[in-house]
């Protein structure tokens, strides 16, 4: 992981890896047939990671004003306590390639999957608009998260967190909540018949 952080995929020697894990290169290549693969084993690791820590805060609270912050926390977390983590994910080199790329969507797709659930849920938006939504939302972490990551110290990270959920929490909000809508005709029309 230090080496790929440090030099990037392409500039990374699988002498250098070995050296650094304790190992010698042959018992590296035994585990892993190339460096592609031991990049992408770290890569999967990595996106596992943030999935999780998005999932943990989606799921601590139902307080929808609580969760956008849940949420913006957890990315702005990621990225100063994993640092080398969140290089690999958002800041790669090698991100162009097809496998990399697949990974990197993949986990982009699952972030904004979660958060677009509960947006259709308390929206009640279609898949479409929530999963656009979604997608915004976490385009506005990781942009927002790197830029205060690269700025380290002008903010401090909690009151970053917080202006940045206030931000996305004042345009969220301005959904209403499906319970507190009226039904409309059409949806009246398409509800099943009770039995």
């Amino acid at each position: 992981m230090e080496v790929f952080v440090a030099r990037g995929y392409h500039a990374a020697a699988m002498d250098e890896i070995a050296e650094r894990a304790g190992v010698s290169k042959p018992v590296l290549y035994q585990h892993f047939p190339g460096k592609q693969e031991l990049y992408l084993a770290l890569l999967d690791e990595s996106v596992e990671s943030l999935v999780d820590t998005v999932r943990t805060a989606l799921r601590s609270t139902n307080d929808n004003r609580q969760r956008v912050s849940a949420t913006f926390s957890a990315y702005f977390e990621y990225v100063a306590e994993h640092r080398g983590t969140f290089r690999l994910v958002f800041e790669s080199d090698f991100s162009n390639d097809p496998a990399v790329r697949e990974r990197l969507d993949t986990a982009d797709s699952e972030c904004a999957d979660m958060i677009s659930q509960v947006i259709k849920e308390d929206a009640g938006l279609g898949d479409d608009e929530a999963h656009l939504l979604g997608i915004s939302l976490v385009g506005m972490a990781q942009v927002s998260a790197r830029y205060w990551l690269g700025t380290l110290g002008t903010i401090p990270r909690e009151a970053a967190e917080q202006l940045v959920a206030r931000l996305a929490w004042r345009g969220i909000s301005g959904w209403p909540l499906t319970s507190d809508q009226p039904e409309q005709p059409e949806q009246r029309e398409q509800r099943p018949a009770k039995a």
